[in-house]
């Protein structure tokens, strides 16, 4: 294979999660954190009866709203993920307030109309590469929720402005439990042609003397606002509102977070 045909290689959109799964809380507990947090807890506060979470991951916020004591389903693929998840729930002493599950959100495994709240939150649905996987997640979320009930997604902000790098040194330090200090070491590179922003991550565990570094990749589909709206209409979901932050603030044009909200119509 030559140099500019692997540069073009494009990893399948769940691929790479499975890797991310020992560093991803160590990663967003320096990103993220919880500052999103309170804004799906009171969505879901809102909601008159049970939540699905699509991609919970570790479970960063499936957990704050099971401690809330809200009724809420975590669905994702991957299983390292879904253990950490588990493991954050058991130590919490809320394992029999959530309930975690492995799926394919592009085909949910749940009833009609189960579910009167459904979030997406940080991106998720990003992660489905190519138009029909994000055509058919919608089309089952759109199932899955009862008349009048809501869906509410995020997207990473601007994804086609992200500045393109090569191995750079993104974020360091210890993480907690293991005494392992991690070293991120980071490249990103977009594919305009295919609409794509591809993440090739190096993290390294030093402990002691020991060493282990591990590579893998992370791409994600560039969508905007109004692609992402057209997406939902076309699923039968009416959009009832675009926000710029977590504080139910407008969409502006330089706005670092965006959310959209919608609404399966009563017929």
């Amino acid at each position: 294979m030559s140099v500019r045909s692997a540069r073009r290689a494009v990893p399948d959109g769940s691929s790479g999660w499975d890797e991310y799964a020992d560093y991803y809380d160590w990663e967003n507990a320096r990103t993220m954190a919880r500052r999103d947090v309170p804004f799906w807890r009171t969505l879901a506060q809102a909601s008159p009866g049970p939540v699905l979470e699509l991609g919970c991951g570790t479970g960063r916020v499936t957990a704050p709203l099971a401690r809330a004591k809200i009724p809420i389903v975590g669905i994702d693929l991957s299983m390292p993920m879904l253990a950490r998840a588990r493991a954050r729930l058991r130590r919490a002493r809320l394992g029999g307030r959530a309930r975690l599950v492995r799926g394919d959100i592009r085909a949910l495994p749940f009833p009609d109309a189960a579910f009167d709240l459904v979030i997406a939150p940080y991106g998720i649905l990003q992660s489905l590469l190519r138009p029909r996987d994000l055509d058919s997640t919608l089309a089952s979320v759109h199932r899955v929720l009862r008349p009048g009930g809501r869906f509410v997604t995020e997207l990473v902000a601007d994804l086609p402005a992200w500045q393109e790098y090569t191995g750079q040194t993104r974020l360091r330090g210890w993480r907690r439990g293991d005494r392992a200090y991690v070293t991120l070491v980071e490249s990103v590179r977009q594919d305009r042609r295919r609409g794509l922003t591809i993440f090739d991550q190096q993290f390294t565990e030093r402990r002691g003397r020991a060493v282990r570094t591990r590579t893998f990749q992370l791409c994600f589909r560039t969508l905007t606002i109004p692609q992402m709206s057209a997406r939902l209409a076309r699923a039968g979901l009416h959009v009832t509102a675009r926000l710029g932050d977590y504080d139910g603030g407008p969409l502006l044009p330089d706005s670092e977070t965006w959310l959209i909200m919608a609404e399966r119509p009563v017929r």
